[in-house]
């Protein structure tokens, strides 16, 4: 799969304040899908297809034990995810530091210079 489609994935997982706390809960260690359900006020079915959005993304992994399935965070997107923001960030301040620097410049440094009547030839 593409970077850029995982990033997609990944972003459009975090983007869900239930996904969100899925992930929160399974940062400290890997539960059960019910268990993980419990918390939240909505259906068993509901939060399973919260689960599949960020198994898509590969935030979660899956191991079925039994009738059991366990999850487990993955945090490799996170890591993917924040590393392209850092970049985009790295890319804007310099982008932004430059503005500032021609911004700050004293007007006359920026403004033409106006011909004075001998150099127009008058």
């Amino acid at each position: 799969m593409l970077q850029s489609q995982m990033l997609n994935r990944t972003l459009l997982a975090l983007a869900d304040d239930t996904r969100r706390g899925i992930l929160t809960r399974l940062s400290q260690g890997e539960a059960r899908v019910t268990a993980i359900a419990a918390p939240f006020d909505m259906s068993l079915n509901s939060v399973s297809k919260h689960i599949r959005i960020l198994e898509r993304a590969q935030l979660v992994r899956r191991r079925v034990h039994g009738r059991e399935h366990i999850l487990s965070l993955n945090t490799a997107p996170l890591d993917d995810a924040a590393a392209w923001i850092a970049a985009q960030q790295q890319f804007w301040n310099q982008r932004l530091a430059a503005l500032d620097r021609v911004l700050d410049r004293p007007r006359a440094a920026t403004s033409p210079r106006r011909r004075t009547q001998k150099e127009r030839g008058r």
